[in-house]
């Protein structure tokens, strides 16, 4: 009977978080690649999940086991009238640029019942277990931790397994096949649970009675809730800060949340490997030395990374580890997880939605730290004697990985690090089993801000799609300023006004794109460039040419225009015009509602060279589009520097899907101009004539290499991509010369 349950509700976990990434996939080419669109997305799954969990609770709480079953098999035939899940062919996106509610009613719509069927089933499927008379029912929550196992599993398939071997398609009537299985199998849960429960009697009366009996006060119930909060937000946090302070990668995301599942499935096994102790313990001296050496710039990832996931790890395994201990008789079981739900749908709201209205960095991280410190809970010693010697160990720690870690030595404050940060480790160190105590302590050591050098900031802003930065580099006529986001340079310009229309980094003129500019300067009437930076193409302007950015990020604009800090639009194309939008949806929306829409003949897309990859700008359909918009004789120039991906391969099948030529140039400046950034290109054409100008302007050591598609690779489409297979690691495996 356990394997059984085990089997069922690893399958429903699994199939809950195929579905999540499955239908966003699909609905990106209609919206576009805003964060919007995600979280929306993914506060419409919470709060599903939520009522799941409601339903499930009600359920148990007013219901016999019998009509549980009933009304759920009733629910599950019902969710059957959704699939396969597709996108709603009858619902098209406003024009208003405003897609909350649409996406709201799509995402009910179309995929709704059945992820309101799949987050129920994990709930009541353990509060019938409790109902069946084994031996482990007294205990059903170890079922919980064989369903965040599903779930783990379906994050890692996902992108390995699932996204590069099945289209869109594919994967939705795989996914039906999979939820009519799981449905015959809480079919058979169900006729199992009726069974013994007509038939057992003392048992089940009993587990009735003690859930009449048993009470839960409210401030149990806000324990729960703090407990569940801290982590999630947690989560959230320190994926964004990994991602915007550190190094953004594809799929890192999925680290942070596997390890969040995890511990789930420590805390809720029969016997968990790390003990509740040892977990609290192991939590002082990690958070200690993170909370050091958290605002240090330290370069060395192999450490850095680690660190961060290691402390989220034993802080979402101490909180989680609290859950478990604190959890109710079986009968109460869907209130508790209805609670928990509460808490991880609150916590992740606060740091998807509050947080970058209220903070202009990713301030909630530090804050869901100290969090964690105050909810730990109050251990009077020790389980090994060997923690005794952890202040030694901290102070080793403090004076020793910032100088492995790539840290300046000539920054490195030792006098101030003893004197003030030591002192504070230790008195953190000595509170550690008082939480509020220990939590101050901890604060305070954040709040100092000791490492956090600003001073050459000037200007910030946060947004949906992460923090942008101004910071100002070098000094007399090499002074320049330059905008981030993340860890990513998106564009520089000098501060000296003689000097501040010549275009710098990617665009520099010894550059790809400035060859091809000046190549053919008067071939280029109308240009186009998805992805304004800080308007540093606009410098290649001459009389009569028509410049038409195509931007995402609102901030972005203001940025580059209104703030005074970059000139390169002001000064050089006051006139161009400035579309804010998704790239690709916009130059199609205004194709199709045929308002004069010019045609360009240049057509640069430069919104690759971040760590998050609109890959729906890249796929057959995209290019059509493109094309679409192209003059006779224009050309498409790709910007595909990018520490992460290697999006050579796409583009080579793309061109040749296309029947058009593709080359690519990677631009290795040798000079002492240190604001030439080498970069990487791609120049797209109908026809070999189109390019020969480019061809010929560019240098010896750097030139344009024809693009060739492999025989037998699949072309990215709407329908089809696979992330893994064009990452650099994977190429590199792969053996693909492509790789930078």
């Amino acid at each position: 009977m356990l394997p059984l349950y085990a089997v069922t509700l690893g399958l429903g976990a699994l199939l809950l978080f195929w579905v999540q990434p499955m239908f966003s996939k699909m609905v990106l080419p209609l919206l576009g690649g805003s964060p919007a669109v995600w979280n929306i997305a993914m506060v419409f799954f919470q709060a599903t999940l939520l009522a799941g969990y409601l339903y499930a609770h009600l359920g148990q709480r007013y219901l016999r086991p019998k009509r549980q079953a009933v009304v759920h098999l009733i629910l599950l035939a019902l969710a059957f009238s959704a699939l396969p899940i597709a996108v709603a062919a009858d619902l098209h996106p406003p024009n208003d640029g405003q897609p909350a509610v649409w996406l709201l009613v799509l995402l009910t719509l179309s995929v709704g019942l059945p992820f309101f069927a799949l987050a129920a089933t994990a709930p009541m499927l353990q509060s019938w277990f409790a109902y069946t008379g084994h031996r482990d029912a007294a205990n059903p929550y170890i079922l919980y931790a064989v369903s965040n196992f599903g779930s783990i599993l379906a994050l890692l398939a996902y992108p390995v397994l699932l996204e590069p071997v099945l289209t869109l398609g594919q994967q939705s009537l795989t996914w039906a096949v999979g939820f009519t299985l799981l449905a015959l199998l809480i079919g058979a849960c169900a006729w199992l649970l009726l069974r013994r429960y007509q038939s057992g009697g003392a048992d089940q009366r009993a587990l009735d009675e003690i859930g009449l009996s048993a009470q839960v006060d409210w401030p149990r119930r806000l324990h729960w809730l703090a407990l569940a909060f801290v982590p999630s937000a947690l989560l959230l946090g320190v994926t964004q800060h990994i991602s915007t302070d550190i190094a953004s990668a594809p799929l890192l995301w999925v680290i942070p949340l596997i390890l969040y599942l995890g511990t789930y499935v420590i805390v809720f096994a029969r016997r968990p490997v790390i003990s509740r102790r040892v977990a609290a313990f192991i939590q002082v001296p990690m958070v200690i030395i993170l909370a050091l050496l958290f605002f240090w710039q330290i370069r060395y990832l192999r450490l850095v990374l680690p660190l961060h996931l290691t402390v989220f790890f034993f802080i979402a395994l101490v909180c989680h580890g609290e859950l478990a201990k604190r959890r109710p008789v079986p009968s109460r079981l869907t209130e508790f997880y209805l609670w928990m739900s509460l808490g991880g749908v609150l916590g992740g709201a606060f740091t998807a939605l509050l947080a970058p209205n209220i903070f202009d960095t990713v301030m909630e991280y530090p804050l869901a730290l100290v969090a964690a410190c105050l909810l730990r809970p109050r251990l009077d010693q020790a389980p090994m004697t060997a923690l005794k010697a952890l202040p030694l160990a901290i102070l080793v720690a403090l004076l020793v990985l910032p100088r492995v870690a790539g840290y300046d030595p000539d920054d490195f404050d030792l006098p101030w690090l003893l004197l003030h940060l030591l002192p504070m480790a230790l008195l953190a160190y000595g509170c550690r089993r008082r939480p509020l105590l220990f939590g101050l302590a901890i604060a305070a050591i954040l709040s100092s801000g000791a490492y956090d050098d600003r001073s050459d900031e000037i200007a910030i802003s946060r947004g949906f799609f992460g923090v942008n930065r101004v910071v100002a580099r070098g000094s007399g006529d090499s002074s320049v300023l330059v905008f981030k986001h993340g860890t990513t340079k998106h564009g520089v310009q000098y501060t000296d006004p003689a000097r501040q229309r010549i275009p710098l980094a990617y665009y520099h003129a010894k550059g790809p794109m400035g060859q091809v500019l000046l190549a053919l300067d008067n071939r280029f009437d109308q240009v186009a460039v998805v992805g304004l930076g800080v308007g540093t193409a606009a410098c290649y302007e001459r009389p009569g040419r028509q410049w038409t950015f195509y931007e995402i990020d609102p901030l972005v604009v203001t940025l580059a225009r209104d703030q005074g800090h970059f000139h390169y639009l002001t000064d050089c194309a006051p006139q161009a015009r400035i579309v804010i939008g998704d790239g690709r949806l916009s130059l199609a929306r205004e194709a199709a509602v045929g308002n004069n829409a010019p045609s360009f003949d240049l057509l640069i897309l430069d919104a690759f060279s971040s760590d998050a990859i609109p890959l729906h700008l890249v796929t057959r359909e995209a290019l059509a589009v493109y094309l679409s918009r192209l003059a006779p004789g224009g050309l498409i120039m790709f910007h595909i520097s990018n520490r992460h991906i290697n999006l050579r391969p796409v583009l080579a099948d793309l061109a040749a899907d296309a029947g058009i030529v593709a080359y690519v140039q990677r631009n290795h400046p040798k000079g002492r101009d240190k604001y030439h950034y080498g970069s990487s290109w791609v120049a797209m054409a109908r026809t070999a004539r189109d390019l020969a100008p480019v061809l010929a302007s560019a240098p010896a050591a750097s030139p344009w290499k024809m693009l060739k598609a492999k025989p037998g690779r699949r072309v990215w489409t709407d329908d089809y991509g696979n992330l893994i297979t064009i990452t650099r690691t994977w190429s590199r495996w792969q053996g693909d010369q492509s790789v930078d």
